[in-house]
């Protein structure tokens, strides 16, 4: 995942303009080796993960076609959304790339929660047909080859496992890889189900075990696939992010020698792993602005927070800023 690194020796005092004291500011650099998805390991992981995801995709259509097994039918539609996920993934990491712009001074970091949103939203539309498919099955079941079903269940299950060992790691740095990861561990678990399924169509011909475990592994892929649909919006919405609670921010902040107050406090996700922060602080004394700012970025780093903008002002502005002391 990218870095973003905090010098707080480095934080800058501005200019006093009549009571508008200076403001701080801590450069947030993102390194450009990987993008969003973490890197070129991740790179590399999703390569591999997409080539093994394609071979299993062709395998399962087919063999769903021949067994007429919905569970395999599901999973190669999951594993469809997995070949879309995971080049998607792989088109932001290499976009992302792309140097920050006097338009786009972030960059195009945020890319990968967009990837992230559209792998989620997909997840949620295939899970829906498979449920409306289910259902339909349940009131005229159809013939079902459960050896079939079986030998590709597990060719698959293996693949899978092998795709989601790839992508683990990176999962936990990256949206944009958690996306993909997530749909490699739906199909996973789907194929596990599809094999308990085959296993049972075998030995009772009871064709109903078929749709219930692609009813199952669909439940179980909606709650993953809603969670990364809620992270990604929080992201866009630059919502505070979950680890952090922005009253202890605010306290740390007023516990610093200095600070009188704080107001129009913000702490938001730039990308995954990239948080940010700004505020307002009244400093009156002017001699204590550097000290104060130096003290501020060291303790946003408690927090995990890289990019600190800090406006500090000598004295109340409630007729310029009415709008932030509301």
């Amino acid at each position: 995942m990218s870095m973003a690194h905090d010098h707080a020796g480095h934080s800058h005092a501005g200019h006093s303009h009549a009571g508008h004291s200076h403001a701080g500011h801590s450069h947030l650099h993102l390194e450009h080796g990987g993008g969003g998805a973490g890197g070129s390991n991740a790179t590399r992981s999703l390569w591999q993960a997409l080539v093994i995801t394609v071979v299993v995709l062709v395998a399962e259509v087919v063999g769903g076609v021949l067994s007429n097994s919905l569970a395999l039918l599901a999973d190669a539609g999951h594993m469809l959304t997995d070949v879309a996920a995971l080049a998607l993934s792989l088109f932001v990491a290499w976009f992302s790339q792309r140097p920050e712009t006097p338009r786009r001074s972030y960059g195009y970091f945020r890319l990968e929660i967009l990837a992230a949103l559209v792998n989620g939203t997909t997840l949620l539309l295939i899970s829906a047909w498979i449920i409306w498919e289910a259902v339909a099955r349940f009131r005229q079941p159809e013939p079902i080859q459960g050896s079939l079903m079986l030998v590709v269940a597990v060719v698959g299950l293996l693949a899978n496992v092998a795709s989601a060992r790839l992508l683990h790691g990176a999962s936990g740095e990256s949206l944009n890889v958690r996306g993909a990861y997530l749909h490699i561990l739906g199909d996973l678990l789907g194929f596990l189900g599809t094999i308990v399924a085959a296993l049972i169509v075998r030995s009772t011909g009871w064709l109903q075990a078929d749709t219930i475990a692609s009813l199952a592994v669909t439940l179980l892929i909606v709650r993953g696939a809603w969670r990364l649909v809620v992270d990604a919006v929080d992201v866009l919405l630059e919502s505070t992010p979950a680890h952090i609670d922005l009253s202890e921010v605010r306290a740390q902040l007023e516990a610093i020698p200095g600070i009188e107050s704080v107001h129009d406090l913000h702490v938001w996700s730039v990308t995954s792993g990239v948080v940010a922060m700004s505020a307002h602080a009244i400093v009156r004394e002017p001699e204590r602005q550097q000290h104060v700012l130096e003290h501020v970025h060291d303790a946003m780093m408690l927090f995990g927070i890289q990019h600190v903008t800090v406006q500090l002002e000598r004295r109340e502005m409630y007729e310029r800023e009415s709008h932030l002391h509301a």
